[in-house]
């Protein structure tokens, strides 16, 4: 069974490795790639970071990599490959992969508020709530049904998958949080809305000087 979730592991970093290669291609070229020949990419250099390539590395270098970054959460993963692999859009426009703002702020909030008691700040560990605490999951299938209600349907199916793979036990942990949440997500999230703020703040500005006065 191990061994099962180890390659499970090994494949979802190679996955992740590829789609964040083939994102890199297309912000950097500006090209929009058909979604077929993204999928067909993201299988070929997939398949370079799952088989051990000899030489000097033992290991595959998404062992290499995995060891370094450890596990990302469904959450992550899901996000990523749909937006890059999946989504009809212009990689030219970031606009296009259409992630609510109230997700990416209830990421940060969330994030600020469990890592320092996670990591030994106080007597409080919300850690524990992930080892199959009914509350918690109501809580999280609760955020799940709010995601839907707003019409981000996707989100709302990415929470959902998250919580059936925990309960199959997918990954190597059994606790629940680390199938929704990672330090990655949480960077993403606090740096969306930061470029959120400042995108404001400039079309605010531009506004002003467009209508002012002559």
């Amino acid at each position: 069974m191990k061994n099962i979730m180890q390659t499970i592991a090994l494949l979802e970093m190679s996955i992740t490795c590829a789609a964040l290669i083939v994102w890199a291609i297309q912000r950097n070229f500006e090209a929009q790639i058909p979604v077929a020949a993204r999928m067909i990419l993201a299988l070929l250099l997939a398949n370079l970071f799952y088989w051990p390539l000899g030489m000097f590395m033992q290991l595959p270098l998404a062992a290499y990599i995995r060891g370094v970054t450890g596990d990302l959460s469904v959450v992550t993963l899901l996000l990523l490959w749909s937006s890059v692999l999946l989504d009809r859009v212009d990689p030219r426009n970031t606009e296009a992969h259409f992630v609510p703002i109230g997700f990416k702020v209830s990421i940060v909030v969330i994030a600020f508020g469990f890592y320092p008691f996670a990591l030994g700040v106080g007597m409080f560990d919300p850690y524990g709530w992930g080892y199959a605490s009914i509350g918690f999951l109501m809580v999280v299938s609760i955020f799940a049904a709010i995601l839907a209600i707003v019409n981000w349907t996707k989100g709302a199916l990415i929470i959902a998958l998250a919580i059936l793979a925990w309960s199959i036990h997918w990954h190597e942990s059994a606790n629940l949080w680390d199938y929704l949440l990672d330090p990655f997500l949480m960077i993403w999230a606090l740096f969306a809305c930061i470029s959120a703020i400042r995108r404001k703040r400039r079309e605010r500005l531009q506004s002003g000087f467009l209508f002012r006065a002559g």
